[in-house]
């Protein structure tokens, strides 16, 4: 075999395996739009489920995924904001046994969350089976990456920022507030999108945590089933219900492929603003 020809087996090699993978995505959207679609219409977006998820809709489920996942963001992100300007500002050297620590934290399995979080804010802190339970666990879940990421984007800021603002004699806190943190903006933004889009597929940690009910949830101590947790039991418990659970997990493919794409897109928005 010449030099030549191994080249060709090796590009043809390459480019298949990119389209492997777009295949195998491919046939697991048209398998469950198969299966799912037709069960989608206006009813089954703005009804509450009813013989255990076999007839009536999804709106209850929808709304303790949102109340689960705003209470998650609206934790997460002030305490993921700081850690992240902290490791990347005034933590530069040293500090890697808590870098490692965020890691690690970031490849624990949902499961090992969600058994935590029923122990401690289940049944420790009283807040029992709640969308507000399942928010603060999915707190937990945010955090590694998103202090990671957050990190990650201040650093990618130029240094040549930091010396023009020192030189200026600006504060450090006027720095970081007036240049450094809209410079990462986009990428801090697409961070956020990203970890919270990583949680919304997760059905253990929120099992344990948020419930199972399948009524619209009034309050923050009210159960709340979320969508992932739907698909579960409609697809293992219920008899009959596989048609909905496959219109229920298109929902929710559609709705990580939306935070995915929002995640792409932020950064190219922030910066066309910039430039407007």
């Amino acid at each position: 075999m010449t030099a030549r020809t191994r080249d060709r087996f090796a590009a043809l090699a390459l480019g298949l395996a990119p389209a492997l993978v777009v295949g195998l995505v491919a046939a697991i959207v048209v398998d469950v739009a198969w299966d799912g679609l037709g069960q989608i219409d206006r009813s089954f977006l703005t009804e509450s489920p009813s013989q255990a998820g076999r007839s009536g809709g999804i709106a209850s489920i929808l709304a303790a995924t949102g109340w689960v996942l705003l209470i998650g963001v609206g934790a997460a992100l002030p305490v993921g904001l700081a850690a992240g300007v902290y490791l990347a500002e005034f933590g530069r050297t040293g500090l890697r046994t808590v870098r490692g620590a965020l890691d690690l934290l970031a490849a624990v399995p949902s499961v090992v969350y969600g058994l935590f979080g029923l122990a401690f804010f289940c049944e420790t802190l009283g807040l029992g089976w709640s969308v507000l339970s399942g928010g603060l666990t999915v707190a937990m879940m945010i955090l590694p990456l998103f202090v990671r990421l957050c990190e990650a984007g201040l650093r990618a800021v130029p240094d040549d920022y930091r010396a023009a603002g020192l030189a200026l004699g600006l504060p450090r806190w006027m720095l970081l507030r007036r240049v450094l943190l809209p410079q990462a903006a986009p990428s801090i933004a697409a961070a956020l999108v990203l970890a919270t889009g990583r949680v919304m597929a997760e059905s253990a940690v929120f099992l344990f945590t948020a419930g199972a009910s399948t009524r619209m949830p009034e309050g923050l101590l009210d159960p709340g089933r979320v969508l992932a947790v739907h698909v579960y039991l409609l697809a293992v418990e219920v008899p009959g219900g596989s048609a909905r659970a496959a219109a229920t997990a298109l929902v929710l493919l559609a709705g990580i492929l939306a935070t995915t794409g929002a995640a792409a897109a932020l950064p190219r928005l922030f910066l066309r603003n910039a430039h407007a």
